[in-house]
């Protein structure tokens, strides 16, 4: 949308606040530093004073303002309908289109604009992290050998040896398939966690749907968003609305909060006065589904037959809880794998401090608002962690690890791919019951 057009929803989105406060009790940073203009009553203020010429956009202003998780926890709380989070964004926006990026994220963005030399980027990187990258403990983790850009006491998932669009076909056939549908991976499962990623694909398979995995397919583009540059990022939603509209499919796949945040409501709002794409971006938005929201509520999944003996515990990311509305459909994925002990913590959809790029440019404030969440994990003593997002489990992998806890982390696809891949050792009767077992209606 036009820098007008933006402006008008912003005046009317802070019209709404009556200043009550109430995103005091929930916001996470706000519960760090206890600072007015922490909280989004503080940052609407501050945003109107901007709009109306009382405040110059400086780079005071810039730091207030990048103080934010968008986690969306005080518009889930506000009584008045208020979107603190757009605001934020808007407020984000129009200071990039008046002072500009800083060099180190135009550099970034303009990089991270082109797919080719993106993907040339992080295959460099997977074969010289190892120079600036030390492993920590034997599942992998790793820290910086000396500063490259992240805090000396950061603990990250590395790059792995392959992408994942680099090891699986285009197209994963079944027999008799039920459904077809294309897989967004995004960034964390394509080039850091690709067994989630290769899982998703086989949880699909072993519902018999047809999977398309878009070799051309880019960045979601969410962390240009969350950083005020709205030409770029309507650049790369152009780019994957082109890449996937070239399939014919019934849904489109993602794995995370950030991947279905961005395809259902950012590309659309992105693209709203944009005429040769707005109409595609309502088209595959209205196709975009989290893999366990497609699973429950659109194709029916097959329930495992074997048990996975295992307690565990499930983290809600923020823009899946929050954004997407995606929560019970996750657990009841988790519920239905015989031999699973589901433990609930006491707040599963409080923020995790990630938020993306936040948790390297605000270190010390990301791991106090983490630590928060590990020790809300920590009591209720799981096996393992799941969550729906590949940013929060590496900012809970780091925390679990500064906590000394070896409980591994898992994306909810992985454990249900494991549960089915159990069922390939089933004996010759139970595999006939099994085969006799009614076909899943699809939704």
């Amino acid at each position: 949308m036009s820098e007008q057009t933006l402006r008008k929803e912003l005046e009317a989105e802070i019209a709404k606040c009556m200043k009550c406060g109430n995103c005091q009790a929930v916001c996470p940073i706000y519960k760090e530093d206890m600072a007015e203009w922490s909280v989004a009553r503080g940052k609407i203020k501050l945003a109107r004073d901007l709009l109306t010429g009382k405040l110059e956009y400086t780079d005071r202003m810039e730091a207030i303002f990048s103080l934010c998780l968008t986690c969306q926890a005080c518009a889930e709380n506000c009584p008045c309908g208020v979107r603190p989070d757009k605001i934020i964004l808007a407020t984000r926006a129009i200071m990039v289109a008046k002072k500009g990026l800083p060099a180190i994220k135009k550099a970034a963005f303009n990089f991270l604009e082109h797919p080719g030399s993106f993907r040339w980027g992080m295959r460099m990187g997977s074969k010289l992290q190892g120079f600036g990258l030390r492993k920590v403990n034997d599942s992998g983790l790793v820290k910086p050998r000396f500063p490259i850009g992240l805090d000396m006491r950061r603990v990250v998932r590395p790059l792995a040896a392959k992408s994942l669009l680099s090891q699986v076909p285009e197209v994963t056939t079944v027999d008799k398939p039920r459904g077809r549908v294309v897989f967004f991976t995004g960034c964390m499962l394509n080039y850091i966690y690709t067994d989630a990623g290769q899982a998703v694909i086989d949880v699909l398979v072993a519902n018999n749907i047809e999977v398309v995995t878009p070799k051309a397919q880019h960045c979601c583009g969410i962390p240009v968003i969350m950083n005020g540059d709205m030409e770029t990022a309507r650049k790369i939603a152009r780019y994957n609305i082109d890449v996937l509209s070239g399939y014919e499919c019934d849904a489109v796949i993602t794995h995370c909060g950030t991947g279905i945040d961005a395809w259902v409501h950012h590309y659309p709002e992105l693209l709203a006065e944009d005429a040769a794409y707005a109409e595609q971006a309502r088209v595959l938005s209205a196709k975009a589904y989290d893999l366990s929201q497609y699973l429950v509520d659109v194709a029916g999944f097959r329930p495992p037959q074997k048990a996975v003996d295992t307690t565990v515990t499930y983290h809600d990311p923020c823009h899946m809880v929050r954004g997407v509305g995606v929560s019970a459909q996750p657990r009841e994925i988790i519920r239905s794998i015989p031999g699973v002990v589901f433990q609930e913590m006491k707040k599963p959809d409080r923020c995790c401090g990630s938020a993306g790029s936040f948790s390297l440019t605000h270190y010390n404030l990301s791991s106090k608002i983490r630590d928060r969440k590990i020790k809300d994990i920590l009591s209720v003593s799981p096996d393992m962690v799941l969550t729906s997002c590949g940013a929060c489990r590496m900012q809970i992998e780091e925390g679990l690890y500064q906590a000394g806890c070896n409980a591994p982390v898992q994306h909810v696809a992985e454990l249900l791919a494991g549960a089915y891949a159990k069922e390939k050792t089933l004996s010759g009767e139970e595999a006939s019951r099994l085969e006799d077992m009614p076909e899943m209606a699809a939704g």
